[in-house]
């Protein structure tokens, strides 16, 4: 654990970027409280952990994923504790069996904090109420399109507000100071979303790598779905990836895949948890609550190529968004299926589409405000560059 510890800190010391979250996890670790960071395989959460500890100084890291330990949770921190160590930070926490209830006894016996990651949000996020009240969650989403552009170009932009996009002159205000970037969007939307693949030319492997090592790993560790139950996940993810967007809900997963309704939810559920599906619920009465289910980017990709699934990768693009900017998300659905706009958030209705798409989208809909993301961008009364959305702030928690 020693030798590991100390790897890790060298390691740290190599990586001299920080992701924009980074002042905040700093300035939450000011408090008496745990802190977790919570997000996707390969995001680089070990590495933000990493930077921690050469950063905090007098600190001890541990990594839950390979090998178990042979001592608890609570003994390592204990030692560590009497050894006047601040900070226990716990790489991938979730293969602990019971963490919760360790860090809850550390918490109220000991005088270390604990920093921790989870890849797999299953039980994390399902953590007592007793608990929740002593640690602090923070998402480590992807990279939104403006921090690509940070790492991608070396080039620092001011974030702004949803709302701002509502109002077209401040659209306007804000395009002409980033239109130099819009097209680097595509190649944002075909997986550079991800810190490790900025360096490199060809990614994709290490995407199905993740993809796998979530259902046949992560699953099976953390005790959701049987090892018998691996296939039928594998095939869920293959008949949601060469589908339409459009359509996709628990029933056209049972009746497509060969299982229940109940088991169609149950491994939905698992991978959003795990930040590969996203899920979005209708509003609206007298209307099926079954959700429409979207892939996280680019998870899309290893299924179709971009030229062939390019519209359901801009609904992949803002449904993620929305998620990891706290902002609540519904897809609009008519009391007999007729088409109507695709998604509504606070009192705006927004179509998400190309730039032919206009006002007619609309037809018969009434709403307050309107809204048409398009992509290539346009801005006019009603229409909005897509891209922007990737300049909203993430970070508010």
């Amino acid at each position: 654990m020693a030798e590991l510890n100390s790897r890790a800190h060298e390691e740290g010391k190599k990586y001299t970027k920080k992701r924009l979250l980074y002042p905040k996890a700093l300035q939450f670790l000011k408090d008496r409280i745990f802190l977790g960071l919570v997000g996707p395989r390969g995001v680089g959460k070990t590495v933000i952990l990493k930077q921690l500890l050469v950063e905090l100084g007098s600190a001890f890291y541990i990594s839950l994923e390979d090998k178990p330990l042979t001592s608890t949770l609570y003994d390592i921190a204990k030692e560590l504790d009497e050894k006047k160590i601040k900070y226990l930070i716990i790489d991938e926490i979730q293969f602990y069996p019971n963490f919760d209830a360790e860090l809850k006894k550390i918490f109220d016996v000991l005088a270390i904090n604990v920093i921790f990651s989870g890849s797999v949000a299953i039980s994390i996020l399902q953590t007592p109420a007793d608990l929740s009240r002593r640690m602090r969650l923070m998402q480590v989403p992807p990279f939104s399109f403006r921090e690509f552009i940070l790492f991608e170009k070396e080039e620092s932009l001011e974030p702004f507000k949803f709302s701002d996009l509502e109002v077209a002159e401040k659209t306007k205000e804000i395009y002409h100071k980033i239109f130099r970037f819009e097209h680097l969007f595509d190649k944002y939307l075909q997986g550079r979303n991800y810190p490790f693949t900025l360096s490199l030319e060809t990614y994709f492997d290490i995407f199905t790598n993740t993809l796998e090592k979530v259902v046949s790993n992560d699953f099976i560790k953390t005790g959701s779905i049987s090892p018998d139950e691996i296939r039928d996940v594998r095939n869920m993810l293959k008949f949601i990836g060469k589908s339409f967007a459009e359509g996709i809900n628990y029933s056209s997963i049972a009746k497509n895949c060969g299982i229940t309704k109940h088991k169609a939810e149950k491994y939905v559920s698992l991978l959003e948890k795990s930040f590969v599906l996203n899920q979005v619920f209708p509003t609206g009465t007298n209307v099926l609550k079954e959700p429409k289910i979207l892939f996280s980017l680019p998870y899309r990709l290893l299924y179709k190529n971009f030229e062939d699934c390019t519209g359901p990768l801009r609904e992949d693009f803002f449904v993620e968004t929305m998620r990891f900017s706290q902002k609540e998300i519904f897809y609009l659905k008519s009391t007999r299926g007729e088409k109507t706009p695709d998604y509504l958030i606070d009192d705006t209705v927004i179509e998400i589409g190309g730039k032919s798409k206009g006002r007619q989208q609309f037809k018969g809909y009434s709403a307050n405000k309107k809204i048409i993301l398009t992509h290539p961008g346009i801005i006019d009364e009603i229409r909005r560059p897509l891209f922007l959305l990737g300049m909203v702030e993430f970070y508010d928690s």
